[in-house]
């Protein structure tokens, strides 16, 4: 069962939600400590921590306005349509390079936008966007160019499109999870193309589909 909030944590929560509607991207420590009146940094920190445990934020620590809002309280909860990151392009075809294997958005992330009654996530998960490369999944009407959305997260259903990360690779790409004993096929959705296996220790999820955004 979630955690309950403390009220310092519900003060921060509130004050990240009301910054980034004003301002359109999110605020770093220092503005916390000011707009909570909070003199220590490693307090806003370790806050910040907390509430990243419980999932109502995520952090990318390389940069100062790596906060994320994943489970708004307040503000952005009816604000404007939802604004998922492009997190780079993942492979419908052989595996590519993951653009980034601890799955933070880069610092020059572009956006994908769309209206909060299409896609709400749920209360604990984030949502990422990747460009598709390649023509692994057109009989799944996936496209090279169309934009998936997904939900951050390491478990999915039988036959689900996920985002697999090969570790020992270090490659992602998009198929369909089927998991076989000791091993795992990634299944393509094109005739043309056969499946990948892999060992089962050797596939992460990263994500699983949403939905996608045909490339007009």
């Amino acid at each position: 069962m979630a955690r309950s909030l403390s009220n310092r944590q519900k003060a921060i929560m509130t004050f990240i939600e009301k910054y980034i509607v004003e301002h359109d991207y999110p605020p770093t420590i220092r503005d916390i400590c000011d707009g909570c009146k909070i003199s220590s940094t490693s307090v806003v920190d370790y806050n910040l921590n907390r509430l990243q445990e419980m999932g109502y934020i995520s952090r990318n620590s390389k940069v100062s306005r790596g906060i994320m809002v994943n489970r708004p309280i307040g503000a952005l909860l009816d604000h404007g349509p939802l604004r998922i990151p492009i997190w780079g392009e993942i492979a419908a075809g052989d595996p590519i390079a993951v653009p980034n294997a601890e799955m933070y958005p880069p610092e020059d992330a572009g956006y994908v936008e769309l209206a909060r009654e299409m896609l709400r996530p749920s209360s604990d998960k984030q949502l990422f966007a990747m460009r598709v490369k390649g023509r692994s999944m057109i009989d799944a009407f996936i496209k090279e160019g169309d934009v998936v959305i997904f939900s951050n997260q390491n478990v999915c259903e039988r036959g689900e499109m996920v985002a697999a990360w090969l570790k020992e690779e270090q490659q992602t790409t998009l198929k369909r999870f089927y998991p076989e004993g000791r091993k795992v096929r990634l299944q393509p959705e094109n005739t043309d193309m056969e499946p990948i296996y892999c060992e089962a220790k050797n596939i992460e999820i990263k994500g699983k589909v949403m939905m996608v955004i045909r490339h007009c």
